[in-house]
């Protein structure tokens, strides 16, 4: 699904960014369609840097970012459709909540201010807690009243840098829900997140950026499966490295076991998510106690960080 001319939401065409002599992002070229889409990668990946040039907040050193079918970069009519909620927190904690979603209503120039502030609140269910000061709110409820900050306006896109970032189980499942419910209404979301397991809950599709690099897009169980289709090599620290080796070697998952002059095991697998699962059973069985584990090849930032340590 696409605009009205049958165009992407955002549109990322071979896009580097490069700051002095480290290149952040290199020849990135994607589309985004409305839904909840997610930028995925490791911390230092370039998400945020890709961002920040879909927002038009930086300009690209090289290639071209368009939303809606129209240059973003120096459009302010384009910057009033897009909500923007970056990772760490910029707000003053001596307002309320409340304070805080009605100061961005007149940042954006909400004609009739009271009942959009009072709708965006209580979208993420804190009408209850909206006049207490943020100093006073834990770290999930900042989250989300700056996620009800980020909507006031009623932008068509927003761009959320780490969301559900400090959220407990329960605000992250609320969350959840709402940035799901507003992308099915028809919204163009795209989420930045370093956690296979949260992108897989909340987006349809994944860009998947390491290095500064977009290394696969798709669904996520396309995306997972290309990682674990990568073969890594792991070390593992353990109390009896050689009888840990013993049982690893009948798992199906490891190709190969050494162990190097420290008494460390380095094994190399084909499925990643497979042994990662497997690794604490064997250990379990045998009563091994494991001390570290870590992957240590730099192929795909080594299967994303070991899936991102489970």
């Amino acid at each position: 699904m696409s605009d009205k001319g049958g165009r992407p939401t955002i549109a990322v065409d071979a896009v580097s960014r490069w700051f002095g002599g480290v290149v952040a992002v290199s020849d990135v070229t994607l589309v985004v369609e409305p839904g909840v889409t997610a930028l995925l990668g490791p911390n230092g990946a370039g998400k945020t840097t890709l961002l920040r040039a879909i927002a038009g907040l930086i300009a690209p050193s090289r290639g071209t970012v368009s939303i809606f079918g129209e240059p973003v970069r120096g459009n302010p009519e384009l910057y009033r459709r897009i909500g923007y909620m970056p990772e760490h927190e910029s707000v003053y904690d001596f307002l309320t909540g409340r304070q805080l979603v009605d100061l961005c209503a007149r940042l954006q120039g909400v004609p009739d201010r009271e009942p959009a502030v009072a709708h965006a609140i209580k979208t993420v269910d804190l009408s209850g807690s909206q006049d207490r000061r943020l100093r006073e709110y834990s770290r999930g409820m900042r989250q989300r009243m700056r996620l009800a900050a980020t909507l006031v306006h009623d932008p068509p896109l927003l761009l959320l840098d780490e969301p559900l970032s400090g959220t407990d189980p329960a605000q992250r499942l609320h969350l959840r829900n709402v940035i799901r419910g507003l992308g099915a209404a028809g919204r163009t979301i795209l989420v930045c997140s370093h956690i296979l397991e949260e992108v897989e809950e909340l987006a349809d599709r994944i860009h998947l950026m390491v290095g500064g690099k977009l290394a696969a897009s798709g669904d996520f169980r396309a995306i997972r499966q290309q990682l674990n289709d990568r073969p890594f090599v792991v070390r593992i620290d353990a109390a009896n490295p050689r009888a840990l080796a013993a049982g690893l070697l009948e798992l199906e998952a490891v190709e190969s076991v050494e162990i190097d002059g420290e008494g460390r095991l380095r094994v190399r697998g084909k499925d990643v998510s497979l042994l990662q699962r497997s690794v604490p059973l064997v250990a379990q069985r045998l009563g091994i106690r494991l001390l570290r584990v870590e992957p240590l090849d730099d192929s795909l930032e080594s299967v994303f960080e070991y899936l991102a340590q489970g």
